[in-house]
This record gives structure tokens, C-alpha cells and sequence, in this order.
């Protein structure tokens, strides 16, 4: 039916929560998150069998679990605590109930949820891993962001006596625009609230490493991991090297919203429903295309995004710049003295995250300063 000129077309919400098999899966591929399909606090390694397999080109659909509400600082009982929040029972996830109740964890391992993995048929060392991020859908209308373990940004400072503080932050979503709402002080009588955008992201996005020893989920490294990089909403790409056969892709730390830095440890962080392309780049093509890259690149509509790591902040700058440098040098054979003149007149270096023991910088080098390659 054609709406008339002049009339607005009602608007098709999404359930208010998508539990595990309802509401919408877009990919041709659907991968839930249950107790048989994830780790909690490590990574895939690389004798670790897929939970998934597919061909490249395939979309899949994940269903990524946020850490939040489940963890023993909050009572390990995320019906509980969100329920002292406000939260109905029916407006708890059941898989994150579940695999609470289910999942092993060790006492040194991270809190991510980590979804995965899944074989990409015909992957090898030295090719890269595609991820086209098509959409990100929320499960839940709400969030939330914590200050633990004196790992944020003031770590011998916040959080006050070294008490764990994690804030409820509800959705607000009026059709058009949807927001993040805390209020201002914990006085019940203050009605006063700041509210901020959303743009959901994966925080979590990488590759299994060789060997048989699941890396822990919090450093980001070569492989990926938890890089924290806000501009991996939908319609980016996340260019990953591969390690093993296979690649053995994975995905978690889902946030609504994040700034660059996410100085208090984590984020506004909340379950979501993602859907993605796994493409894959055989070696040359990547040569030409982005360089011999040493770790995540990201592309968005205007952006090409190397990234640099380091538990020391300047030495993650100065892994980042020549990581830019080489993509530039690779893609476009710009010489490297006037790639470095060019950097600094106009490329921007932002901090990723300063919270994940190893720290990381992402440089955003705009496409349409360069004409695009031809081969």
C-alpha cells in the first residue's frame, strides 16, 4: 500500500526486548549466545573449535550479551539487580540469565561475554578478515556504565573507597531520536536529567590467535579484541589480519554509547542484536588495498582508521602514526616524508580507550582528501 503524498509513514518498532529467536535476524545466519556458544572473560584461540562455519560473503546475525548485571560485584543474579532498578523480570534477557547461571568463569579472567567462534571456510594466515557491520539493534531499553577495580582513568581516585559503582541508565526513544538518560545527582526529589546520543558499537571484534592459550578478553592487540572503538557502528568495516585457518571470528562488549577514552573503565553498555558480512581480502589485495597491517583497521564512509596499541599511551601514538604512515604509502604510494607532512596537517588522532591495560589511539585519514586507487 503506497502512503499519500503528505502523510508520514507509520513507523515498525522493534520489540521492546529481543529475547534469544524473536523480533527480526536480517543475516542468513543466526548465532545466539548461550552457554555451548560463548567464553566468558577470554578469547578463541586457535585450536578452539567454530561454533558457526561459513562460507565468505555470508551475513550472520549475532546475538551479543553485555557483561553488566551479571557480574559478582552486582551478585551474579541479573534478574536481582535489575530488578532493584526498575527492570520486570520479562525484561531481563533470558540468555544473559542463563549464562550467568551456566557459564564458567575464573577469578583472573575478564568480564566479556565473547560470542564464537565462527570459521570463515577458506581463511588463511596473511589474509584479512572483512567485517561489513550492517546493523546494530538494541535488546534492551537500557544500560549501564561502571567505575570498578581502580582500572579507569583516575584509578587511585574514583571509585571513593574503592567501592564498585555501576549506574542504571534507561533508554529514551521517541520514534525519531533515542537518548541515554542519567540523572544529575542521586537526590530522589532532584528531577534533573542530562541526556546523551546513542550509536551503538561492537567493543569487542577480532580473530582467534595460534596456538592452544585463550588470551584474556580485556588487552585489544593484533588480533583485535576489546578495541573500544566508537566508530564501528553500522555501515563500517573492520579489517582484522588473520592468524589461523580459518580466522575464527568473535564478537561481544556490546556498548549504546561510548566517548573516545571511556575513562571511568567502562561505557553505556547493554545487549545487542548485530548483523554482519564476513568477506574475505586474500593477502595481495590486502597488501594493495591497506598495507602489511599489524593490527585492526577500520573504514567508515569518510574515514580510513589504522589503529595503534601499547600499554603506554605514547608508545600507542607512535605505533598508530606509522601504522597510518604504511597504509598510505601501501594504498595510494604517497612518499613517506609528505604522508608524515600530511598526517600532521590534517589527519586527526584520537584516544580509543585508556582503561583496557593496553591502551589504544585510532587515526581517522579522510577518503575524499585522496582519489581512490584504480587496480
Amino acid at each position: 500500500m503506497t502512503t499519500p503524498p503528505g502523510v508520514r509513514a507509520p513507523r515498525v518498532l522493534q520489540p521492546r526486548v529481543l529475547q534469544p529467536g524473536t523480533g527480526p535476524v536480517p543475516g542468513e545466519e543466526y548465532l545466539p549466545s548461550t552457554p555451548g556458544t560463548v567464553r566468558w572473560g577470554r578469547l578463541p584461540a586457535g585450536t578452539d573449535a567454530p561454533v558457526l562455519s561459513v562460507r565468505p560473503g555470508t551475513t550472520v546475525t549475532i546475538d551479543t550479551v553485555s557483561h553488566e548485571g551479571m557480574l559478582p560485584d552486582q551478585g551474579s543474579d541479573p534478574v536481582r539487580w535489575f530488578g532493584r532498578h526498575g527492570v520486570a523480570p520479562q525484561d531481563v534477557l533470558t540468555d544473559v540469565v542463563e549464562i550467568a547461571a551456566a557459564t564458567p568463569r575464573g577469578d583472573d579472567d575478564g568480564p566479556h561475554v565473547v560470542t564464537g567462534p565462527i570459521e570463515v571456510v577458506g581463511a588463511q594466515p596473511g589474509d584479512v578478515l572483512a567485517v561489513r557491520l550492517l546493523e546494530h539493534r538494541r535488546r534492551v531499553p537500557y544500560g549501564v556504565i561502571s567505575n570498578r577495580h581502580g582500572r579507569g582513568a583516575l584509578p587511585a581516585e574514583l571509585p571513593r573507597e574503592g567501592e564498585a559503582v555501576s549506574v542504571f541508565a534507561p533508554v529514551e526513544d521517541d520514534g525519531e531520536h533515542a537518548r541515554g538518560v542519567l540523572p544529575l545527582t542521586t537526590d530522589p526529589a532532584d528531577r534533573r536529567r542530562t541526556r546523551f546520543p546513542l550509536a551503538e558499537f561492537l567493543g569487542v571484534l577480532g580473530v582467534a590467535t595460534p596456538g592452544g592459550q585463550r588470551p584474556h578478553s580485556v588487552p585489544p592487540g593484533r588480533h583485535g579484541g576489546n578495541i573500544d572503538i566508537t566508530l564501528t557502528t553500522a555501515g563500517s568495516t573492520v579489517y582484522l589480519p588473520v592468524a589461523v585457518p580459518g580466522a575464527l571470528f568473535y564478537a561481544g562488549d556490546p556498548h549504546f554509547a561510548q566517548g573516545n577514552g571511556e575513562v571511568a573503565l567502562t561505557a553505556m553498555e547493554a545487549s545487542l542484536r548485530s548483523t554482519v558480512r564476513l568477506d574475505l581480502v586474500p593477502h595481495d589485495e590486502a597488501l594493495a588495498l591497506l598495507g602489511e597491517i599489524s593490527g585492526p583497521v577500520v573504514r567508515t564512509a569518510e574515514h580510513l582508521v589504522p589503529t595503534g596499541m601499547d600499554p603506554d599511551l605514547d608508545v600507542a601514538v607512535q605505533h598508530c602514526v606509522r601504522a597510518a604512515l604504511n597504509l598510505l604509502q601501501a594504498r595510494w604510494g604517497m612518499d613517506e616524508h609528505l604522508a608524515y607532512a600530511y598526517l600532521s596537517a590534517a589527519t586527526d588522532f584520537d584516544i580509543s580507550q585508556v582503561v583496557d591495560q593496553v591502551k589504544g589511539v585510532h587515526a581517522r585519514i579522510r577518503l575524499a582528501d585522496f582519489e581512490e586507487p584504480t587496480a
